[in-house]
């Protein structure tokens, strides 16, 4: 049968060949009959056996041979497929055949054997525009959309040239608009259209786009470019562009054109740069901007609408509130989409106050969308804000807009805990934790919205970290019967929030079995899921174990990390084997891992709670080797360890060094006058000033700060070169001699 078919094909093909072959001879008349040999031959012929007939007719643009062939094709009941549909569009297009090539887009459409292709609409698009024929450019445009294809790059590249057509057009006053009795605009000229806002995803391919100006006289004498990269002069010189350097010929053609014809070209700009906006094109939103001014288009406030969108997205909100105060000078009042475009960026920001004030200034009579108000309950989940949610979801109610599940997994992150972080749960706060669960839950049922798997995570996060265990558990078999179709990693992801809060609250024997169970329905672990473990191991006192675990995560193809051994380090702690710590640090360092102040941290905790200052301070002099800053952990188990036993001025001593070892050694470069005048200050507000000066970035350095102001308060003089504090020169001398047996 192979052999067959493959002597059929070359069979076919030759035929082909021949009827091409007299075409290009100019000899039709035996192309014609050799043509109705080939429809007569025996055998099954399909649409393959014509196909080279066809691209030869496409390339020549043989709309009458194509329709030669389409009727050999018919007599013989033969279905085009997607290759020669391609061929006689292209055909009839180049041939001028543009009724015929419509009818064969309607053909595609109607027929379920085959399948629209985005790529035939844009050849007949492109025939139309470079030919100026609007009505056949619109009827593709409206089969397009009834075909949902979308668009491509391509075809806005045909409808951007078309929009500087229109300009020219207008430019030239020689087109003319009236108004129907249905206050529609009608035209001979500028019927042209423009794509709808709901499918221009291909604008995002023109990010270096270089738009043509309308083909008219232009005064380049006087034309001034505005670079919109500086944001801070940018909106001063588009001022100066409107008033000093007015582009005087292209704004005196197109004063000629009528009211109705500006407001139509206006209105094509405002869809292009709108759509821009949508897809992220900012750059070709600012030359559409500029050009409309070039022409003499004033812009409305829906161009500034559309154009604060575009800048937010391409440049972010600082530079989007330039183009806002340009709009107050000129008295243009803000849209609500552009106040919730505006609060989006700032709450992206983390600005809650500038987010806050623009969706207060939404008006209340027009309709809402729940992204802005979404956005801002994500900021104030990160700021850890919940007070200002409260606020928030108080307006969404005000405004009765309609909650999606976004705006519920955020409510279960901000609200589902009540004493969490600052202190332990308790039996008042689990039973108001209940409450407000519920409460959103039944507000979800009210709504007909279903948990996701993130509103599960934040749930099961938030009862855990409340150390509501059981009701914990509860909502982990809820999420498996509910969850059934996630991925198998975002089910281990879960699995992690409950092993993390199961081990915090020392529930280890509950852990381990969750952990059994995880492994037996075949879920895969990751090194969160591994560290958990191991750590749950110190607890248990139990090395063998915590090796077991190492070993399948080597298995696993997980490599550890600093958490890892900062895990493995509470192992060995927990049985007081702090020479197998230390050996562990050098290890770690020998693996390349990066030390970090929470692996000396680990030891110190334990060396603080056994009293073992000889390791406090061998400790504490390898974190100044390697060159691994403090944090007020670090000075306050070795204070608190020294005040124990009663060695109050060492404590002292220690407490100042390591303060000054908070601080990077650039900022007491730069700033060590200014930073003495806060320690030494006699103003009575003089910590809180040092609180408010910092960020909470630099919340270390007020630490710092703090602690060397109460020591100046005690009496201590402040060196501000902890290297010739004699407490930190015994360290450097004793270091080299705790090693070994000693540590235990």
């Amino acid at each position: 049968y192979d052999h067959f078919g493959w002597r059929a094909k070359l069979a076919s093909r030759f035929a082909q060949l021949q009827v091409v072959n007299a075409l290009r001879r100019g000899e039709r008349e035996q192309a014609s009959m050799m043509l109705l040999n080939l429809g007569h031959a025996s055998g099954c012929l399909t649409a393959q056996d014509f196909s080279y007939i066809l691209e030869y007719c496409a390339d020549t643009a043989d709309p009458l041979f194509v329709l030669e062939t389409w009727k050999v094709m018919e007599q013989n009941a033969i279905d085009p497929n997607k290759s020669c549909c391609r061929s006689i569009i292209q055909a009839f297009t180049k041939g001028g055949y543009l009724k015929e090539a419509l009818n064969w887009l309607a053909f595609l459409g109607e027929n379920d054997r085959v399948c629209s292709s985005l790529s035939i609409f844009n050849i007949f698009l492109s025939v139309c525009g470079s030919t100026q024929n609007r009505n056949y450019a619109e009827a593709c445009l409206e089969k397009m959309e009834s075909h949902l294809l979308g668009k491509s790059e391509i075809t806005y590249w045909e409808l951007l040239k078309t929009l500087q057509y229109m300009v020219t057009l207008a430019g030239q006053n020689s087109a003319t608009l009236t108004v129907s009795a249905k206050r529609r605009y009608q035209s001979s000229r500028l019927d042209i259209p423009i794509p709808a806002m709901n499918d221009l995803s291909g604008l995002r391919f023109f990010s270096h786009a270089n738009l043509p100006l309308p083909a008219f006289q232009v005064n380049h004498e006087k034309q001034e470019v505005v670079d919109f990269s500086h944001s801070e002069i940018a909106f001063n010189e588009l001022d100066k562009v409107e008033s000093e350097f007015y582009i005087e010929s292209t704004a005196q053609m197109l004063e000629k054109a009528s009211i109705p014809t500006k407001n139509f070209l206006r209105w094509s700009y405002n869809d292009m740069i709108h759509a821009c906006a949508r897809f992220n094109n900012c750059q070709l939103a600012e030359q559409l901007f500029l050009q409309m001014r070039e022409v003499g288009l004033l812009p409305s406030r829906y161009t500034y609408d559309g154009f604060v969108k575009a800048v937010i997205t391409g440049k972010g909100v600082t530079y989007g509130m330039k183009v806002v105060e340009s709009m107050e000078k000129k008295n243009i009042e803000l849209y609500n989409d552009t106040l919730a475009a505006l609060s989006i960026g700032h709450s992206r920001n983390l600005d809650l106050d500038l987010a806050e004030s623009c969706l207060e200034k939404l008006s209340d009579s027009l309709p809402k969308f729940i992204n802005p108000f979404n956005a801002l309950l994500a900021a104030c989940d990160v700021m850890n804000e919940p007070e200002r949610a409260v606020r928030i979801v108080a307006r969404i109610k005000h405004f009765n807009i309609k909650l999606n599940i976004r705006t519920y997994e955020l409510m279960f992150s901000l609200f589902a805990n009540v004493n969490v972080p600052y202190e332990k749960g308790n039996m008042l706060s689990h039973a108001d934790v209940a409450r407000r669960i519920h409460l959103i839950e039944m507000d979800m049922l009210k709504n007909g919205i279903q948990h996701s798997f993130v509103s599960m995570k934040n749930l099961i996060r938030a009862v855990g970290a409340e150390g509501m265990i059981q009701e914990m558990l509860r909502y982990l078999n809820v999420a498996e019967n509910m969850l059934w179709h996630i991925d198998p990693y975002q089910n281990s992801d879960m699995y992690n929030t409950v092993l993390h809060a199961l081990v915090k609250s020392k529930d280890t024997h509950t852990a381990i079995r969750v952990f059994k169970n995880m492994r037996a329905c075949g879920l895969p672990a990751n090194v969160a899921i591994y560290n958990i473990m191991i750590e749950c191991c110190s607890m248990l006192t139990c090395f063998r174990s915590a090796c077991a675990l190492l070993s399948l995560m080597y298995r696993d193809g997980f490599c550890p990390q600093t958490l890892t051994y900062t895990a493995l380090m509470k192992v060995l702690l927990a049985n007081e084997e702090f020479d197998g710590a230390m050996s562990l640090l050098d290890k770690a360092k020998d693996e390349g891992i990066q030390l970090d102040v929470q692996l000396f941290n680990t030891i110190l905790r334990e060396a603080y709670a056994k009293g073992r200052l000889h390791i406090i301070e061998h400790v504490i002099e390898r974190m100044h080797r390697e060159k691994i800053q403090p944090d007020p952990s670090t000075l306050w188990y070795t204070f608190s360890a020294y005040v124990e036993c009663e060695l109050h001025t060492t404590a002292m001593e220690a407490l100042q060094v390591l303060s000054i070892r908070m601080i990077s050694e650039d900022i007491l470069c730069e700033k060590r006058a200014s930073l003495e005048d806060l320690v030494h200050s006699e103003d009575p507000d003089a910590e809180l000033k040092i609180i408010n000066a910092f960020k909470a970035s630099e919340e270390f350095l007020a630490t710092a700060l703090l602690n060397l102001r109460w020591c100046a308060v005690l009496g201590s003089s402040i060196s501000w070169s902890p290297e010739e504090s004699f407490w930190a020169r015994r360290l450097a001398a004793s270091y080299g001699s705790l090693k070994g047996p000693y540590w235990s």
